[in-house]
């Protein structure tokens, strides 16, 4: 029983902790949306304008979601999505140490896809 509460509560530790900082990358962008300046980087060729859009989707949105528990598993997968382009399309060409944190979070996001969120969510409630 006590490695199943441990358990549980290291998964709200990691939604909780990836989620928070995960919406420090998001927040400005969501800001810039706010502010009418649409100019984005368009990794995979939608456009700079469907690119912020997507970006702040997993970047901000769905990590609101995964930190408060609630359709984690679904909300998680737009984040892995966007860092697995930060990652491997974005810093495709750069240095390892350019990459490895969109590559961290696309390993704590896909955790999260995997394992869900534990019993301390709003999913489980």
């Amino acid at each position: 029983m006590k490695n199943n509460m441990q358990a549980n509560i290291g998964l709200a530790l990691l939604r909780i902790s990836a989620s928070a900082m995960m919406l420090t990358h998001g927040y400005p962008k969501f800001q810039k949306l706010l502010s009418g300046d649409f100019e984005f980087g368009d990794p995979i060729g939608l456009g700079p304008t469907p690119s912020l859009f997507l970006a702040i989707i997993g970047e901000f949105i769905c990590p609101i979601l995964v930190l408060i528990g609630f359709k984690t598993r679904w909300a998680a997968i737009p984040t892995v999505i966007t860092m697995a382009v930060a990652a491997f399309v974005v810093h495709a060409s750069d240095p390892f140490g350019t990459k490895e944190k969109a590559m961290l979070y696309l390993a704590m996001f896909l955790v999260i896809v995997l394992v869900g969120p534990g019993k301390y969510s709003v999913d489980k409630k």
